[in-house]
């Protein structure tokens, strides 16, 4: 009688429909997807290999880069092989345990992605206006502090999501009309008032994001000032190169995610395809241009690679 009543309000499985929609062409629509993860891979790969081979990386700004990429290939590797599945060879059940697993690790790892940039907001910070005491400020036990902080953050932060989704009954509809478990996608099948999980969500979203873009906005206003004090044009030229590909990076992490989050809880007039290719996007996106962004832009890293990825300095 207990596992009828626990199998009725836990279902086995949920259906992922994919991209509705685009139902004749999902096995098109596929091939483009697993270039771009195939490229964030790569790319992420290729940055942590350099900065672990390269002693001379083994700075705060490229602890953080190797922190980033990280967290893209947690991010990209949550989603992709089950959506690319989903298009081509239409595995479309996901096991209901898997569903919310996914639901913590894309959640729990955007919020350590969020942070991370925010850290490397405040590394730039302190590059460009205390560029003497950089070293001695942003020490490695710093940085590891301040690593750990973040991934603990976006742990436990998380982690009521998919507790509180356990201990709720479910409907019997079991479709959730996209191609991984998010958690508004989930909440949506559950009967039951789900008022404290989104309220929960809302709270964690402002406090997690709300607090990264205050801090990473008052970085970059202190950061412009210091560089518009410079005497000479070359050298505020040269400082804002260096903070470039980090600005192109927040651009590609949180305009997506930005529109993502608002169109799943306040866009109901927005088409339904667009709201899942946005979801997509924001997962897929940035893990594949951080690594690009920064290899062109990054001396360093763009010397390592043409010098060759796999020879070690001795």
């Amino acid at each position: 009688m207990a596992a009828s009543r626990n199998n009725s309000s836990h279902p086995l499985f949920f259906i992922l429909l994919g991209i509705p929609g685009l139902e004749d062409y999902q096995f098109w629509v596929a091939f483009p997807f697993c270039i771009m993860y195939i490229v964030a891979v790569t790319g992420n790969v290729t940055i942590l290999h350099i900065i672990r081979i390269d002693h001379t990386l083994h700075e705060p700004m490229y602890l953080f880069l190797a922190l980033l990429a990280i967290t893209d290939l947690v991010l990209s590797t949550s989603t992709q092989p089950k959506m690319l599945a989903i298009l081509w060879f239409h595995d479309h059940k996901i096991e209901y345990h898997a569903c919310l697993i996914q639901v913590f690790f894309i959640h729990a790892f955007s919020s350590v992605e969020s942070g991370v940039l925010m850290t490397m907001a405040l590394d730039r910070y302190v590059a460009i206006c205390f560029p003497l005491r950089h070293s001695s400020i942003l020490t490695t036990s710093v940085v590891i502090k301040l690593g750990a902080a973040v991934m603990v953050r976006g742990l436990l932060w998380v982690s009521p999501f998919c507790f509180m989704i356990s201990r709720m009954p479910f409907c019997p509809n079991k479709v959730i009309p996209q191609s991984y478990c998010e958690h508004m996608a989930v909440l949506k099948l559950v009967c039951a008032d789900t008022k404290i999980n989104r309220g929960y969500g809302l709270f964690v979203a402002f406090s997690v994001v709300g607090f990264d873009i205050i801090v990473i906005s008052v970085s970059y206003v202190m950061i412009l000032r210091a560089v518009l004090r410079l005497p000479s044009g070359e050298a505020r030229l040269k400082a804002f190169g260096t903070c470039a590909s980090h600005v192109c990076v927040i651009l590609a992490f949180y305009i997506p995610a930005l529109f993502t989050f608002l169109t799943h809880r306040f866009g109901h007039h927005v088409p339904r395809i667009v709201l899942i290719m946005f979801a997509n996007v924001y997962l897929l996106v940035p893990p594949m241009l951080n690594p690009i962004i920064y290899g062109v832009r990054t001396k360093q890293i763009r010397d390592r690679v043409s010098r060759g990825v796999c020879r070690k300095d001795p």
